[in-house]
């Protein structure tokens, strides 16, 4: 395991380079967004998805978020209306997943055989640049259901396993996820503030 310590406000691009390969890989990247530390991997590699549902301990159930680099990539994985990408351009990049109906393109294993997908775009240059090639998962660096951290060393012990990157930036002092907004029905619906 590799832990590249780096400033959440200065992009190093030798460490994206570095993540971006290790993703394309089937590696899995421990990397911190503008809410919490989140664990990445290539939507496309069911193998790595498979890994982040291991490492977190997470029933294959419930669904992995995706991460876009921009608002503009989002119609690569999610089918979206003009009503719906003027409402997410209201928010993004924030603090928000957006849930939408999801292309063909997104696997199965990432929206536990749903027809929708979660997608973010980080107000967080780096955690965005990290999907520049090909969209991410964005899921909190935790074990499922147990307390989010704010600090890599206490998350990797908390893991109590390896991951193939850490972008290590300190400590992230928002101590919350995403809010989530399904947008899949007539009304926007929140799921989680």
């Amino acid at each position: 395991m590799n832990v590249i310590k780096t400033s959440i406000d200065e992009i190093d691009e030798e460490i994206i380079f570095e993540a971006i390969n290790i993703l394309a890989d089937g590696g899995v990247v421990l990397y911190p967004t503008d809410t919490i530390y989140g664990l990445g991997a290539n939507i496309f590699d069911n193998k790595a998805v498979r890994r982040v549902f291991d490492i977190k301990q997470r029933s294959f159930l419930k669904p992995l978020s995706v991460l876009v680099r921009d608002v503009e990539a989002i119609n690569l994985v999610a089918k979206v209306s003009l009503g719906q990408i003027n409402t997410i351009k209201a928010y993004l990049p924030g603090p928000y997943t957006f849930i939408l109906d999801k292309r063909s393109i997104v696997p199965r294993v990432i929206t536990s055989g749903t027809s929708y997908v979660g997608v973010r775009v980080p107000d967080n240059e780096l955690a965005c640049r990290l999907a520049s090639i090909f969209p991410i998962t964005t899921t909190s660096a935790n074990i499922s259901d147990d307390e989010v951290l704010s600090n890599p060393k206490e998350i990797l012990k908390q893991l109590d396993c390896e991951v193939d990157l850490v972008i290590d930036v300190g400590d992230l002092n928002t101590g919350h996820a995403s809010s989530i907004i399904d947008l899949t029905g007539f009304k926007p619906k929140i799921i989680r503030k």
